[in-house]
Formats: C-alpha cells, structure tokens, sequence
C-alpha cells in the first residue's frame, strides 16, 4: 500500500497497478482501492489481515462433482443447511479462480459438452477416462502412455516426470485440440512449462498437426502475418495486400490443428488484437496455445483476446512435499539421495525450480561420471550447488 500511495501522491497511478495488487493478494480491485483511501484518511500503509473465505477439500470434492460449476455448488451447499454461512457467488468464483491459479487440481466427473459437430475426441484417444468407484465420487485419471516426448534436458537418462502440473497440461491441451479453442500456459521461468507443452503436444493423436510459430521480440502486425503464413505454409503464397493475405490465413485456420505460439509475452496489443481478429471468425478450427512467463500479464492488456481464453494453466513451481519423489523419477541419480539432503538442497538453490534441478543434476553427474561407486554425498551436493550460484 505504501508504494501505491507513493505513486497516487506522485500522479503516476493506474488501474493495472492496482489489478497486479489486488491479484498478487487475492482480493477484488474494489478492495484495494478501499485499502488505498483508508491508507491516505490514517495513515496506516499496511493492508488489513484479512482470513477470508477457504474452499475445504470437501466443498472442492462436491465443486468436482458438480463440473466445475460455481451457481451449483453455491446451490447445494445452502440446500446442505449451510445458510449464512455459504459465501457469495462472486466470493466463490474468485476464491475458486484463485486456487486453480495456484495448480489446485479439480477432479470432474465428465468432459463439458461441447457444441457443433463432434470430432475424433483426443480426449478419449488419450485414456483420459472417468472411473466412478462404489460409494465415491468419480475422479479422472490418466493411463500410462507408450511413447514419450523427445524434450531437450541438460542430462542423458532424465525422463518426463509426470507431476500433477504436466497431467494438467496435457488435459488442457487435449480438450483445446478438440474444440479448436484459445488456451494460455504460464508461469514463473524454469517452472517447466515447455517441457510439460512439448510432452502434451507429442501425446495428441494427431501430433503432425502441430504447427509452431517463433516470434521475435515486439513484432508488427505484418511480421507476424508472415510467421503465421510460414507455420502454415503458405509463406511462398501470401499475397502482398493485407486483406488478401488475412483471408488466406483464415482459410487455412479451418483446418482442425494446434498452433503453439511461444513467448507470448513478446507479443505487442496491435499483434494480440490482430491475433483476436483471426480466431473470431466463425470458420476458423485450429487450436490456439499462447505460452510464455508473464503471457497472462500480456494477455490480459487485451480484454477482447483474455475473454476468448478457455483455460489459463498456471505451471508453479514444485512444492516441496513433492521434490524428492519428482527428482528420483527425473533421474535415477536421485534415487540414493537422502530426502533430508534433497530438503536442504530444495531451500538452498532448488525452491520447487525444475530448470535449476536439471541444471544441478547435470553438475552431478559430471561429477561422477567415470566413477564406478561415487556416492552423491552432503559434500558433492554443495559442491555442485556452488556452481550454480556461488560459495554459500
């Protein structure tokens, strides 16, 4: 609050930063505001403690059974007695929207109905089937694959682990394949969004259907006009008038396909609308992902586009309950390792990072490499922690 009053005081506030606040804390927009006059009639900067409202594992167990829908669970749980209890619908969507940012899985019984005319569902082809057992509520699992993603690591013998964060991804990618939608990946670098996007794309029953769009930083409308025609081919074909070459465009988008566009966050508000403008148009089939560190931000300075998105996919870092099992299945050199020593790493250098655990696996293995019984020990381990980020 304090810098927000700073910049008031100083002529230089804006709504954005007020959103940023009120998303960073997990309050409305409204909220902060309020915070920020009780701030200037006081003088006190800091915000309020607030408790809030918290979905219990039995209200996000009954939001699973319901579909995800919010008017629903608010239904059934004044139906339950809960009376003045149950919180606002307004209160539930954000809180709900909150925690699924924060990678808080929702367990549904069955896909969304979808409408238009039915496709080969990657859904099913994938074995993301719903299993209900006697007397639970049904939850989604996924099948164990045959074949994996060639995704680029730092070290031979790592394999794609599949946490929660990379399941969710590959359901997210699966659902905007079959119905040609809008989804965003993000997260913080290094939390493993590509490797997650690159296993998802490999699994989809069709995955020469992918097409991929690199963009430089900040590119004009007419640049990326000519990536897009390059990732569908039509680079050698695009006519020089504008008009033309868009309705090209639009004719090749008809096409049931995934376009992955990564680092969006590159992307300036004349290419996003301009992005907006291609898939409003009724005809237009391909799958959009928008991927990036800092792609919602991006994404959100352009209402028109944000309002299409489908699903925005939060990668977070790993918790560190999870750590020491995610490492032993990346790579066997882990498997030894002590989980009070991986703990100690996890707070030094690692914190939940799977960028700087490839990249530290990769220092320990050089380590070893030729010895035939090297142990991975306390004093290996600083070692190659070292190396990453000075004595500590």
């Amino acid at each position: 609050m304090r810098r927000l009053l700073e910049r008031q005081q100083a002529g230089e506030l804006a709504t954005r930063h007020v959103r940023a606040v009120a998303e960073t804390v997990g309050v409305s927009e409204r909220t902060v505001w309020r915070w920020l006059e009780q701030a200037k009639t006081t003088g006190q900067v800091e915000a309020p403690v607030r408790q809030g409202y918290a979905v219990s594992d039995e209200v996000w167990a009954l939001l699973g059974e319901v579909g995800g829908n919010v008017a629903e669970l608010r239904r059934r749980l004044a139906a339950a007695g809960g009376g003045a209890s149950v919180p606002s619908a307004s209160t539930l969507h954000r809180v709900i929207r909150r925690d699924r940012r924060a990678g808080r899985a929702l367990m549904v019984e069955r896909e969304p109905e979808v409408a238009g005319p039915r496709r080969s569902d990657p859904l099913s082809e994938l074995g993301l089937n719903v299993v209900a057992g006697q007397g639970t509520s049904g939850q989604v699992f996924l099948r164990e694959q045959k074949h994996l993603a060639q995704v680029p690591v730092l070290v031979p013998g790592a394999q794609v682990v599949h946490t929660s964060a990379v399941r969710s991804v590959l359901r997210t990618v699966a659902h905007a394949a079959a119905v040609g939608a809008v989804v965003c990946l993000y997260g913080d670098a290094g939390h493993g969004k590509t490797v997650a996007l690159q296993y998802a794309l490999s699994q989809l029953p069709h995955p020469a259907r992918v097409r991929r769009v690199h963009v430089g930083v900040h590119p004009t409308v007419p640049e990326l006009r000519r990536v897009l025609a390059d990732a569908l081919e039509l680079g050698r074909r695009l006519p020089r008038g504008a008009g033309e070459a868009d309705l090209m465009l639009v004719n090749a988008l008809r096409q049931p396909r995934v376009l992955v566009l990564d680092e969006a966050q590159r992307l300036p508000g004349p290419a996003l609308e301009f992005l907006r403008g291609l898939w409003d148009h009724p005809d237009t089939d391909t799958a959009l992902v928008l991927a990036g560190a800092g792609s919602e931000r991006a994404l959100r300075r352009v209402p028109a586009l944000a309002s299409r998105v489908l699903t925005w996919e939060l990668v977070p870092r790993l918790r560190p309950g999870e750590v020491a099992a995610a490492m032993a299945a990346f790579h066997p050199l882990w498997e030894d390792v002590s989980e009070d020593d991986v703990v100690w790493v996890d707070e030094h250098v690692g914190h939940g990072n799977f960028r700087t655990w490839a990249k530290l696996t990769s220092h320990l293995t050089a380590e070893i490499y030729g010895k035939s019984r090297a142990v991975v020990d306390r004093r290996l381990l600083e070692r190659a922690c070292a190396r990453l980020m000075g004595p500590l």
